[in-house]
């Protein structure tokens, strides 16, 4: 997936009202910069991520964030690659642990622009985050690695997220 290939998937996706500020900016963002999905682009990049759902559909996937202390979906730095929907798939297999993940469809499935804080000597930026809809198609068990807190399985109970984060509940709610 080449620049113009996001693009084009950026131009057929119809934000909800939520989004259509992140959308306007992400498209802007990689026309004005060629080097998009390198995280050695200090002011931002293009990152992606996944909204995952097991195997039945009932539930999905947030992992609690070591960096940031927080919930959030699946997901991260692209780190050169422009197959945005391939990354997602990568992370959310390295993340959780399973393998056997796939798209629902090839579709966006979310947009956010958020801030990350600086870290580490790595200074503030922004995150132009894709989003996909997967699912799990075998019964492997989730495996935690070094960064989450916790992986946990929520069902359609808006009492059981455990955020209160707008982008992600936004994802919750589709």
């Amino acid at each position: 997936m080449k620049r113009n290939t996001l693009l084009n998937l950026l131009e057929k996706y119809n934000p909800t009202p939520e989004e259509v500020a992140c959308k306007k900016k992400t498209v802007e963002f990689i026309k004005e910069h060629e080097d998009c999905f390198e995280r050695k682009l200090l002011i931002g990049h293009i990152t992606a991520s996944a909204w995952l759902l097991n195997k039945d559909k009932s539930k999905a996937l947030l992992m609690h964030h070591t960096k940031l202390d927080r919930w959030f979906q699946l997901g991260g730095h692209c780190d050169g690659d422009t197959d945005a929907l391939a990354v997602a798939i990568k992370e959310a297999q390295e993340e959780s642990g399973i393998n056997n993940i796939v798209a629902v469809n090839n579709e966006i499935f979310d947009i956010d622009v958020h801030e990350i804080p600086e870290y580490k000597g790595i200074p503030a930026h922004t995150h132009y985050d894709i989003r996909f809809l997967l699912k799990v198609i075998g019964d492997e068990d989730v495996t935690q690695n070094r960064e989450s807190k916790e992986l946990r399985w929520i069902d359609k109970n808006p009492a059981n997220l455990p955020t209160q984060e707008r982008s992600v509940v936004r994802m919750f709610e589709k």
